[in-house]
């Protein structure tokens, strides 16, 4: 073995040596439990360390309110009244700001919201949106707790999560689960858009918090997939995405509603078998079925079979990038569509208009 062997072979060896060295001292603090930053074992008296997520649910549910509904009997004395409990609401700022579901508060003339350390506030509505059920609150009251979020790292498939929430007005309850299916996020209604768990989400927990086994928030707890009526949700409940209601939770505080675009078309992707016609085979878009006659498509003269190629120079994939896209774009502007008619590429100038179905 010549010299450069020997000392290739020592580098090598050193190399790795110090590459586990610098793997236990990361992971040794998390299974030992004298680390600062271990999350998931803690010591239990004299039986070992034991998984629990403890620490994520103190950093989180402090965060977690239990809202209510405020009767007044008619029949009885000024100030007499019972509270009736509604759902669940996570506070996301220290100036008051709640965040929960629309289905919970859209009924309640008076809301209440109760926090984990026994104070109780009567909360104003800021703004709703039926479209995402969501609705934003608001308090006033000194040192509020905080929930934490990280809006840059979106959930995944398999991701341990806890929701917390109020089910059936037992108090405040953590349940565990993982993250079952990931959507898109946007604008648009329905469960596309929603993050799917089997961690259980009852009546009462909607509104309530989904975290991670760190204790930020990644959504917003909102439903359960009923099978056979009351039955519960069968491992199938859903969140809506953290990143998704933090938007809206800004348009609410800014205008009390959200405000979306309208282009007044339907559409369907496109088929391989109308591609084939068009003599396109690697064409995507959406094929307009029908026009609104009163909407903006047909002032700029679109009509039924274009296909919608791109959407300002960017390349429309299916129905719902699209339908995003257009419902965030702001009413009045001006935006340039790419359609392909009877084989012919153009380029549409469109003036985007406000969709009026943001209400129930």
């Amino acid at each position: 073995m010549t010299l450069k062997d020997t000392l290739l072979y020592l580098g090598k060896a050193v190399t790795f040596g110090l590459v586990m060295a610098a793997v236990f001292l990361i992971v040794t603090p998390m299974i030992s439990g004298n680390g600062q930053n271990n999350l998931f074992f803690q010591k239990r008296g004299d039986s070992g360390l034991e998984l629990s997520f403890s620490k994520a649910v103190r950093r989180a549910a402090p965060a977690v309110v239990n809202i209510y509904s405020l009767s007044i009997n008619r029949n009885q004395p000024l100030n007499s009244g019972s509270l009736q409990g509604l759902g669940s609401g996570v506070i996301m700022s220290g100036q008051g700001y709640i965040l929960t579901n629309y289905h919970v508060v859209k009924r309640a003339d008076e809301i209440v919201v109760a926090l984990q350390d026994g104070r109780k506030f009567t909360s104003e509505v800021v703004g709703t949106d039926p479209v995402t059920d969501l609705a934003v609150l608001k308090i006033e009251g000194d040192s509020l707790p905080i929930v934490p979020i990280n809006l840059a790292v979106p959930a995944q498939v398999g991701d341990v999560v806890l929701a917390i929430g109020n089910p059936y007005n037992l108090g405040q309850t953590i349940t565990q689960g993982i993250i079952s299916a990931t959507g898109r996020n946007g604008l648009s209604s329905g469960y596309l858009d929603f993050l799917q768990t089997d961690a259980a989400i009852n009546a009462g927990n909607s509104g309530g918090a989904l975290i991670d086994t760190s204790g930020q928030l990644i959504g917003i707890n909102t439903a359960a997939f009923q099978v056979g009526g009351e039955g519960g949700g069968h491992g199938i409940n859903f969140a809506i995405p953290i990143k998704l209601a933090h938007s809206i939770m800004g348009k609410l505080i800014k205008d009390g509603r959200v405000i979306r675009g309208a282009l007044g078309i339907s559409g369907e992707p496109i088929s391989p078998v109308m591609a084939q016609i068009l003599n396109l085979p690697d064409l995507t878009g959406v094929v307009i079925t029908d026009i609104d006659p009163n909407g903006p498509a047909a002032q700029a003269q679109l009509q039924p079979r274009d296909v919608i190629t791109k959407y300002e120079d960017e390349v429309v994939p299916g129905v719902e990038m699209l339908m995003d896209r257009i419902a965030e774009t702001p009413p009045g502007k001006q935006i340039t569509m790419r359609i392909i008619r009877k084989g012919n590429p153009y380029d549409v100038p469109v003036t985007i208009g406000e969709n009026s179905n943001n209400v129930e």
